[in-house]
């Protein structure tokens, strides 16, 4: 497939598409900090998901700037390299001394060290296309990662029976943003753009089932006398109620 320019109407709508989509995404997170400002602690919430986003947008920042003629992944990923730091900046405020050391130690090990890494070794050991394409690699990999990682969230959902920790609209932006970057990624012949967000979209569209299933198909009906419940079922659903708020999905 011939590569189309960035000066393509499509490759232009699909980029901006991606960025508005991903935008809102990284919005996301705004009520929990709120939440966190206002109560003046973190709350037990954890740290991990915005360092590794973090991660994510330097990554795909170097990237683009390397491979070059990829401005819509340079913008999107510097407005969240932005986010991502004001939000881990808050949390470190407001968390505990525990919380704050962990979350100090990996931004700089991981974040700091790691990106430091992939940086001198790509410099100084591939040029031109190699460069690229080590970088592609590394990005498609933690791309994967990444949607991967929702595979945890969705076995929650099914052993308790209960979608309080699978937002359905994350899920549904999530999956929009998979479908814009697998286009932009398809129209200008970069493989390891569009490769990861197929599983992205696969992963979203299992989530949107499980949440329709879990909310409105898989009730106990009302007329059913309570004596009659499987005990189980009773359970179950008592233990899921018990886990709300112990997974933030942002």
């Amino acid at each position: 497939m011939a590569m189309i320019t960035m000066q393509h109407p499509l490759v232009f709508i699909f980029g901006a598409l991606g960025n508005i989509i991903s935008f809102m995404v990284f919005l996301a997170p705004i009520p929990t900090f709120y939440d966190i400002v206002k109560k003046k602690s973190a709350q037990g919430y954890q740290s991990i998901p915005y360092l590794v986003a973090l991660f994510s947008c330097m990554l795909w920042i170097y990237y683009a700037l390397v491979k070059t003629h990829a401005m819509p992944l340079i913008t999107i990923n510097s407005i969240g390299c932005v986010l991502e730091i004001t939000y881990i900046a808050i949390y470190i405020a407001y968390a505990s001394k525990k919380d704050r050391m962990t979350t100090l130690k990996i931004l700089a090990l991981f974040n700091l060290g790691g990106f430091s890494l992939i940086f001198v070794c790509s410099y100084f050991l591939t040029k031109g296309s190699n460069r690229v394409r080590l970088l592609g690699w590394i990005g498609l990999s933690f791309g994967v990662g990444v949607f991967v990682a929702p595979l945890s969230i969705m076995r929650k959902v099914i052993r308790t029976k209960s979608v309080e920790f699978m937002p359905f609209s994350l899920s549904f932006f999530l999956t929009l943003n998979a479908v814009a970057w697998f286009f932009y990624g398809l129209l200008v012949n970069d493989f390891y753009i569009y490769l990861p967000n197929v599983l992205g979209f696969a992963f979203g569209i299992v989530q949107m089932i499980l949440y329709v299933f879990y909310k409105y198909c898989n009730k106990v009906p009302k007329e059913q006398p309570q004596d009659d419940v499987d005990t189980n079922r009773v359970l179950e659903m008592s233990s899921a109620k018990g886990q709300k708020g112990a997974y933030n999905l942002v």
